[in-house]
């Protein structure tokens, strides 16, 4: 492999990828495999961004009359000649991605739909003048690529029969069955659920691939992906031979997703080879049948910033590639043995859950185990060994996904705990009475609600960290007090910093943690003993603040000490 090939970042088309001279793992053995056994319809559920799309536009390349076999030139395939001889280049092909089926009204989503179907469709244009059909034939495919103000218009029923016509008219002019190949299938579902049009949508998703799967005599095969497996009883009823990979099955494990080998190969390439153990740790770590995969985006992602940047350092790239609402509804819907369950997430531990590998989106918020379901099977969770009768060992698979559920928490935290009236009006009244008991009470009570997001295996100073960044996230939310953190003064940097709306008034706050319930009083009485001996106090009394109150606060994993001092 050439080390000077550029890296596909964003690029979703297996024909610019080959031409245009781009790097490229290949994952061509997905072809031999899907005509080795496949059913007549073929649903591929993975999470997002693991070359779904490059797969299907892999297919489209191989299959389609016309290709230029050239492409697959010294990839896996093109060693199987009698297959090559076979398919290759053999089938008219109906290719549609799904993705921007979207809208905040149905008949907006239904127009996207359209459109989509208009553009796939125009793209056979021998149809127009295609001997092989009848007049009739040739004024169908005139309906579907009409136009109205630059608009393709599919008046009536046209929409649901469009694939199912289009099939037809394909199979009368090359004489061969057709392939269709349906990328994102269910984003149209989660987006109607999302803006609250579901039923119509799936009223449409289910009569269009009812035509197209079901009762289309010039069908080849069909291949479907998407993220979630929307059950059958939903867009699916009554097909046949319909055949479901998702990512608890063996067969095709390793055909979306890098493999640690693929994943060596490629840094050794790019002479990255001492990369290996920080791509392992942040974006391996997904289990797929019987595969260990790590995820496509966050490895090219990174290994282009390593070409540019020697010293970058790994981010969160697939997180950061769109939204983690469904991280936010499973904390924000938690209960507290949710919340229990997600702490032994964060700290590397096994959650064992029953599963449902099939869903329709408008059953995701009936229940949490649903929601546990869902995250498991679009990636935020993978499952460790085998399940036993239904029952999945479940862990967050990597240190790119603990991030996005430690930011929710953040998030979850802030909006509840921390907005609380009554909690914000409890501790202005406590700091600035100086009630240490009362403080600790309160304290207590929060720590015992929220989720904890430390890792076990953390410094103490990691650890004091993450008490600093609560009590501060709580203190700020009481807008008339200038709160202020690591706050150079006297001899040193202050944690905490308070100057209340009295202006002769202060607060000095210094956080310790304990590695036991018997050290909290001491760790209070050394966090005292520092502001004294560092003259914390010096900013506040340059301020001309001469009331002041020292707080030395300990804490224990949900537990806390506080004890306070006048200056």
């Amino acid at each position: 492999m050439e080390k000077n090939l550029m890296l596909p970042v964003g690029i979703e088309s297996f024909e610019e990828i080959r031409k245009d001279g781009f790097y490229y793992i290949d994952k061509t053995k997905w072809i031999e495999q899907l005509l080795q056994s496949w059913g007549k319809v073929n649903l591929f559920t993975r999470p997002r961004r693991f070359g779904k799309t490059l797969n299907m536009s892999m297919l489209k390349s191989f299959f389609e009359i016309g290709t230029d076999p050239s492409l697959f030139d010294g990839l896996y395939i093109s060693q199987n000649e009698e297959l090559c001889e076979t398919h290759m280049g053999k089938y008219p092909v109906i290719c549609l991605s799904l993705k921007g089926v979207d809208g905040l009204a149905f008949e907006e989503a239904k127009d996207n739909l359209i459109q989509i179907v208009g553009i796939e469709a125009e793209r056979f244009s021998a149809l127009c003048g295609s001997e092989r059909l009848s007049e009739n034939e040739r004024d169908k495919y005139r309906a579907l690529i009409a136009l109205h103000e630059g608009r393709y218009k599919m008046e009536g029923s046209l929409l649901i029969f469009s694939l199912q016509i289009l099939s037809q008219l394909l199979y009368k002019h090359y004489g061969q069955k057709v392939m269709i190949l349906i990328d994102e299938y269910d984003v149209p579902l989660d987006k109607a659920f999302q803006h609250g049009y579901y039923k119509e949508m799936v009223s449409l998703i289910r009569g269009i691939f009812g035509q197209a799967l079901k009762t289309n005599d010039y069908l080849q095969f069909a291949v479907l992906t998407g993220c979630l497996r929307v059950s059958k009883e939903s867009i699916f009823t009554g097909l046949n031979n319909f055949s479901v990979n998702s990512i608890v099955d063996i067969e095709h494990d390793e055909q979306f997703g890098f493999t640690d080998e693929e994943v060596r190969i490629l840094l050794n390439d790019y002479e990255l080879t001492g990369r290996f153990p920080e791509v392992k740790e942040w974006y391996d770590g997904y289990h797929f049948g019987d595969a260990d995969v790590y995820c496509p985006w966050d490895v090219v992602n990174y290994v282009k910033k390593l070409r540019l940047d020697s010293d970058a350092e790994p981010q969160a790239y697939w997180i950061n590639s769109s939204g983690n609402d469904l991280v936010k509804r499973f904390v924000d819907k938690a209960d507290q043995t949710t919340k229990n369950e997600i702490e032994q997430l964060i700290v590397g531990d096994i959650v064992e859950k029953r599963i449902r590998l099939d869903l329709t989106y408008d059953e995701i918020d009936n229940s949490i185990d649903n929601v546990w379901s869902v995250l498991f099977t679009t990636g935020y969770l993978t499952q460790v060994g085998r399940p036993e009768s239904g029952v999945f060992k479940l862990i967050i698979p990597n240190r790119e996904v603990r991030e996005v559920f430690v930011y929710q928490i953040r998030q979850w935290f802030d909006q509840s705990v921390a907005k609380n009236v009554d909690t914000v009006n409890g501790l202005y009244h406590g700091f600035i009475c100086g009630k240490a008991e009362e403080l600790q009470k309160q304290l207590t009570q929060i720590l015992g609600q929220t989720i904890s997001i430390l890792d076990t295996k953390a410094r103490d100073e990691d650890k004091e960290n993450f008490y600093h960044g609560m009590l501060l996230g709580l203190l700020r939310n009481y807008r008339n007090w200038s709160v202020k953190s690591n706050v150079e003064s006297g001899d040193g940097f202050a944690d905490v910093i308070i100057k209340p709306e009295d202006p002769d008034a202060g607060i000095i706050i210094e956080l310790k943690y304990a590695r036991t319930f018997k050290e909290l009083d001491q760790a209070c009485e050394r966090a005292v003993t520092q502001i004294k001996d560092r003259r914390y106090d010096e900013v506040l009394r340059e301020d001309g603040r001469n009331d002041i109150l020292a707080y030395g606060i300990a804490f224990c994993k949900k537990r806390c000490k506080v004890v306070v001092e006048k200056m």
